[in-house]
């Protein structure tokens, strides 16, 4: 034997209409939030999301962002130099110089990864974020301009007093402690005499009077 629907409670015409100017009424007595951009810029979080900086002087161009990023929107280029060697019968030696650092916007999806994968810190977030253009093709930013917004990176915010001091502070500053504590040796102490002039000879001290008297 089949089931009976359950009952339907009639409607009152005009409910829903009711409903809807009730939740008009009620936003229409809230106070108003519009941001007056771009009259008034808006107050971001330190932490901001808005656009990738550029520190090129700790660039070593190991390509490790490029690599790690999942949009493959970073292009790099980069030329070997041969850097002289700094101590007579030292080795040469070859570094990466950076020719080219790119990103392109229109691909980035703000994830990140390179900011954090960096070893070198040479990427960093910046609050920036009035950049659009007409043209997607705009979008790829150089290294200049990157360069730019380096500029505008907040400072990091402080320590928490009750965190652990930083590794690299700390060995810095065991090492200054030890060499504080090191007493100073005799070449240190006492510098040797500077060598004779070639061809001279000190002259020697006149001997004792063994009878102590003056002759």
């Amino acid at each position: 034997m089949a089931e009976s629907p359950p009952p339907t409670r009639s409607r009152i015409p005009g409910s829903g209409l009711a409903k809807g100017l009730a939740v008009t009424l009620r936003t229409m007595t809230k106070k108003s939030v519009t941001e007056q951009y771009p009259d008034v810029q808006p107050d971001l979080p330190p932490r901001t999301r808005g656009v990738i900086g550029l520190f090129e002087e700790n660039c070593t161009v190991c390509m490790l962002c490029a690599r790690e990023c999942p949009d493959w929107c970073i292009y790099i280029d980069s030329h070997k130099e041969t850097v002289p060697a700094a101590t007579p019968g030292g080795r040469e030696r070859s570094r990466n110089v950076l020719d080219r650092f790119a990103i392109d916007f229109s691909l980035c999806m703000y994830c990140g990864i390179c900011i954090e994968v960096c070893p070198f810190d040479a990427l960093f977030w910046s609050p920036e974020f009035e950049y659009a253009e007409t043209d997607i093709r705009e979008l790829t930013h150089e290294r200049d301009k990157l360069r730019e917004w380096m500029w505008t990176v907040p400072a990091p915010p402080a320590l928490d007093p009750a965190a652990e001091e930083p590794k690299e502070i700390a060995a810095a500053r065991k090492t200054a402690e030890k060499l504080a504590a090191t007493p100073p040796t005799a070449s240190t102490t006492h510098p040797p005499e500077p060598p004779a002039e070639a061809g001279h000879r000190p002259t020697p001290p006149p001997p004792a009077d063994p009878e102590g008297g003056d002759s």
